[in-house]
């Protein structure tokens, strides 16, 4: 259609940048300066390649290319070169604010709107401020506007961020001012308006091409409608549907208000032709006015696919007609799908996939996703065949070692060098790289131990008195009798020699004070010493980060990102918040992290790439993988806009929350026209499963369910598949009768009878189980807590009524506040019990508390520990053995199991503890735990008439007897093997299981 516009439209299935650079070519090449001195207008700087590269492909020898301007360049004066030189312009336009300057301003401004929150929050809801703020100022909607708008009545979430985005714009025109600049999406647009109005005026000697570009910015129209009028311009779309039917084409929108109701009929953003039908629109020109650009290549599709895409992305009130389509029309040859069962899977099908596209020389392959953990993995696989793959979309600061360094020093200092904070610094990859890296992580590991079980006391000082409290070998978690000390509880550690143990901490204390303290002092003295000015607290986070790592850590791309971050930040510290609390340091800088993508330098494998859907972009590939189809990943969730309500966005005209669905649906649409296309989805992802994408949905629907890609499935499987599964079997160790321990404490008894490998492991193999840094205190830190205040209660205040509860009181004070506030009030009321118990029971007096004792009995020493032992009315003894929990069930006693009080007893009645003798007649369990709606009771497994199946008193310790020296015969001084889970009901511990490799044979044993 001629109408004096040179407008024209690539379909899908050509491939864009060849299909252009070799029209281009045809139009101009015959002289080659004419080609050289023309202008292509692309929408970024990866365009700017891809456009590069198919004119180097299309040219068969030498070529001077057109100058390539990306009109989202931020410096488009600078790049787009004479022809917007500002020197022949009277009014130069200002310059543009710093992004950064400009979100520091902004979270000042925020944090006088919102007094109450942190600094970090204020820099975060600057960062949506600014891009609301830029597109009000891309749509050229002036934000006074707001005020005009009848929105009715709004909730008070949305008010509130109404009257504070009113006060913060009237605020931001005074700081622009009073720094002589302008926003840079403002710039843009002058920028853009001043090159249209000099080519509109002055048309340049030369052809000048927009192509490619779907932004549908007021000024990228105007400046389009402008090149589509110029006697050598052209502007070349990507993917507008010259075929759609016009009433579907009317159904897009954008619609105007009612006249009477002022209300809009509601566009269909989602649709992935919507923007390119408002772009056209805002040129003031008709899609009938655009013609097919008619040059083929040799990346094509067949032509219909395109045909095929527009059918399987119409609205969806017409998808009703889908069944009455041609074939053709419904065809998607040369599609492919691969629908797998997690991530992993599909990140090594992809891999494959690319991989087998080597094996044709010449021949490309491309990955497309937004999920940057998927291009990851993808590139992780690639890399174990030598393929080095570049993710073009780049990685997250954050993400990449030098950002971790900084967030991990920041992170430690905010918690006052809590065990897990620490360690996660300690142990960077970046700190103490070199020859002492080996050194350093010796000491790293000592101190990984020495901190491990509850959070000691915050700071430095705390470390130090927790290091201090280790040097007892008493306190270094060796059991000696039935209850764990304070410290490291016995992953599984090898060796409990109490030498081995002390040395350990020795090392970890003089690491700690020699090599580690003083490097972290001055961000301990930094963070503890309340808001600070910003520029003070980088300073000191760089230096003390520099003095860790060295030079090392500002060096490569993501270093230098590191160093230009903070440096911009020190440099424009002076304009944001006076003061920022050193806690919040940490979240400012991941959220600013998060938002730089660092790009790996060039130098990728030449025939396979990685992209993120924007770096896709005209880009074409023979094989192009289209992954992560999920909802959620593709389209992704549309971000929510925390500054203005859904119903302002659309009375103001600003683009709504939905419409990236549509520019995803583009991306999609687009990369559905390469020649070969592979599309991949994992039914499940980390956490739960999937949701199939809505663009996976349509196009399965419409084609009658796609081809599948079978064979890399199999593949997928295949590759990591051992083809042989050989379990492990029971473990039996069997070691010779002269190796065997001969001195076991009461409290591993049962373990030896229930699970002699287990037995085995903590005894013979000496492994013990390390508690993890940081830990909650678990069932046994409470009872050796318990036990600890008992016993002093008894020595120290001869078990003074008064003076009990205190000794809690005392103990929990130095507990976790959250511990604390669970535990106390049960933990109360179960002492106050055991006063009222003992107040019960005058007749009974106690001879002591927490003794050890041993007596040798059936060829070996058996020792144990008691909690009290009580002298008797009738001058018998009675052992009572306090609870945090649950006591052992009447069904294991006789079953031959919790045989520690009557073991106590029987050493007792031998005269095993000092001062004690006598007969054991009572055998009772103090239990906190809760029974009867109150705390504390008193369980007994002896009963004078049996009752309940309980054994008499007087054949408690006999029986006792008999069952150890079973035990101890057939393992102790007999060579029976160590078999593990010999009796699993009674062997509830699971330390050793991973050891025993349990979960390979357990099943199958059980069933045979």
């Amino acid at each position: 259609m001629t109408t004096g516009l040179n407008l024209y439209s690539i379909p899908p299935h050509r491939a864009f940048a060849d299909a252009l650079a070799q029209g281009l070519i045809r139009r101009f090449g015959g002289d080659p300066m004419r080609l050289a001195r023309g202008i292509v207008l692309v929408p970024t700087n990866r365009a700017k390649r891809a456009i590069t590269d198919a004119f180097v492909r299309a040219s068969e020898g030498g070529l001077l290319l057109p100058r390539m301007v990306a009109v989202g360049d931020p410096e488009l004066d600078e790049s787009a070169g004479p022809f917007l030189d500002p020197a022949d312009e009277a009014d130069p336009v200002p310059p543009a604010v710093d992004p950064l300057q400009r979100r520091l301003i902004l979270s000042r401004l925020v944090l006088a709107g919102k007094p109450g929150i942190d600094t970090a929050e204020a820099v975060r809801l600057a960062g949506d401020l600014a891009r609301t703020l830029d597109q009000l100022l891309v749509e050229q909607v002036d934000p006074r506007a707001m005020r005009d708008v009848a929105v009715g009545e709004l909730s008070e979430h949305w008010q509130r961020s109404l009257d504070l985005f009113e006060i913060v714009l009237n605020a931001w025109p005074r700081e622009l001012q009073r720094l002589g600049r302008i926003d840079l999406a403002e710039r843009r647009n002058r920028l853009l308006d001043r090159v249209a109005r000099r080519w509109r005026d002055d048309p340049p000697g030369r052809f000048v091409c927009a192509a490619g570009i779907t932004t549908s910015a007021p000024a990228i129209a105007r400046l389009l409608r402008v090149v589509a009028g110029l006697s050598g311009g052209m502007v070349v779309f990507s993917g507008v549907d010259l075929g759609m039917d016009e009433a579907e084409w009317d159904m897009l929108g954008p619609f105007e208000a009612d006249a009477v109701t002022g209300r809009r009929q509601r566009s269909l953003e989602t649709h992935p032709q919507f923007h390119l039908k408002l772009l056209i629109e805002r040129m003031g020109v008709q899609r009938g006015e655009i013609d097919p650009w008619k040059v083929a290549t040799e990346l094509d599709a067949p032509p219909a696919r395109s045909k095929a895409i527009a059918s399987a992305m119409m609205p969806a009130e017409l998808t009703k007609g889908w069944s009455e389509l041609p074939a053709a029309e419904r065809r998607l040859s040369g599609v492919r799908a691969l629908e797998v069962a997690t991530p992993a899977e599909e990140a090594q099908a992809i891999a494959l996939a690319m991989r087998e596209a080597l094996e044709t020389p010449g021949r490309t392959a491309a990955l497309v996703t937004p999920d940057r953990a998927l291009a990851r993995r993808v590139a992780a696989h690639c890399a174990r065949w030598g393929l080095a793959i570049d993710d073009t979309a780049g990685q997250p600061l954050s993400s990449l070692p030098p950002g971790t360094l900084l967030l991990a020093l920041a992170e430690a200092g905010a918690q006052a060098f809590a065990p897990l904070a620490l360690l996660a610094l300690l142990k960077h990859p970046l700190v103490a790289a070199g020859e002492d890296r080996l050194d350093w992580l010796e000491g790293a590991r000592a101190l990984d131990l020495a901190l491990r079980g509850p959070r000691p006391a915050a700071g430095l000082v705390g470390i130090d008195a927790h290091l201090e409290s280790l040097r007892s070998p008493a306190k270094a978690g060796v059991q000696s009798g039935e209850h764990v000390a304070g410290g490291p509880g016995p992953l599984l550690s090898q060796g409990n020699d109490q030498a081995v143990q002390g040395g350990r901490w020795a090392a970890a204390s003089h690491w700690w004070s020699t090599a580690v303290r003083p490097l972290l002092e001055p961000v301990e003295a930094l963070f503890a010493g309340g808001p600070a000015p910003l520029s003070a607290l980088l300073a000191q986070l760089r230096e003390s980060a520099t003095v860790l790592c060295g030079d090392a850590l500002w060096s490569r791309a993501e270093g230098r990102a590191a160093a230009a971050l903070l440096h911009d930040l020190e440099r424009e510290a002076g304009h944001g918040p006076a003061l920022v609390e050193p806690a919040s340091l940490a979240a400012m800088l991941r959220t600013l992290m998060e938002e730089i993508a660092v790009r790996p330098p060039q130098g990728g494998h030449p025939r396979l790439a990685i992209y993120g859907v924007i770096e896709a972009r005209l880009q074409t590939a023979d094989l192009l993988v289209l992954g992560g189809l999920n909802e959620g990943v593709w389209p992704g969730l549309p971000a929510p806009d925390p500054w203005l309500a859904p119903r302002i966005r659309a009375e103001l005209g600003l683009p709504g929350l939905e419409r990236r669905i549509g520019l995803a649906a583009h991306d999609l649409a687009q990369g559905l026209g390469a020649r070969e296309v592979l599309l991949t989805r994992a039914r499940r992802d980390a956490g739960a499963p999937t949701i199939a994408s809505r663009f996976w949905l349509r196009l399965e629907a419409l084609s009658g369910g796609l081809d599948r890609a079978e064979e890399l499935e199999g593949w997928a499987r295949e590759i990591d598949d051992p083809h042989e599964h050989l379990p492990a079997v029971r473990p039996e160790p069997c070691p010779p009768v002269a190796l065997r321990p001969r001195l076991i404490p009461v409290t591993d008894v049962d373990r030896l009878k229930a699970d002699p490998y287990a037995f085995y492991a903590k005894r013979m193999l000496r492994l013990r189980q390390l508690d993890p840094v940081d830990a909650d205190p678990s069932a046994a830190w409470r009872g050796t807590a318990v036990h600890d205040v008992l016993e002093k209660w008894k020595t120290q205040d001869e078990c003074d009524p008064q003076a009990l509860e205190p000794r809690v009181l005392t103990m929990l004070a130095s507990a976790h506040p959250m511990m604390r506030s669970l535990w106390q009030p049960r933990l109360i009321e179960a002492v106050r019990w055991i006063v009222r118990e003992m107040a019960a029971r005058p007749e009974r007096r106690i001879l002591d508390v927490e003794k050890d004792g041993r007596i040798d009995v059936a060829g070996v020493t058996l020792m144990g520990k008691f909690d009290r032992i009580d002298r008797l009315g009738d001058g018998t003894l009675g052992i009572v053995d306090y609870k945090t929990g649950q006591p052992p069930s009447t069904k294991a006693v006789k079953a031959g199991y919790s045989l520690q009080l009557g073991l106590l007893g029987l050493i007792a009645e031998r005269g095993g503890f000092e001062g004690i003798s006598g007969r054991a007649t009572c055998f009772e369990y103090w239990s906190l735990a809760r029974k009867g709606g109150e705390f504390g009771y008193v369980a007994t497994p002896v009963d004078a008439g049996e009752k309940y199946g309980r054994m008499k008193p007087e054949d408690f310790v006999p029986n006792a007897l008999e069952r150890f020296a079973e035990t101890a015969g057939t393992y102790l001084t007999g060579g029976a093997a160590f078999v593990a889970k010999l009796h699993p009901e009674y062997a509830p511990y699971a330390e050793y299981d991973q050891l025993m490799r349990r979960d390979e044979w357990y099943g199958r044993e059980r069933r045979s």
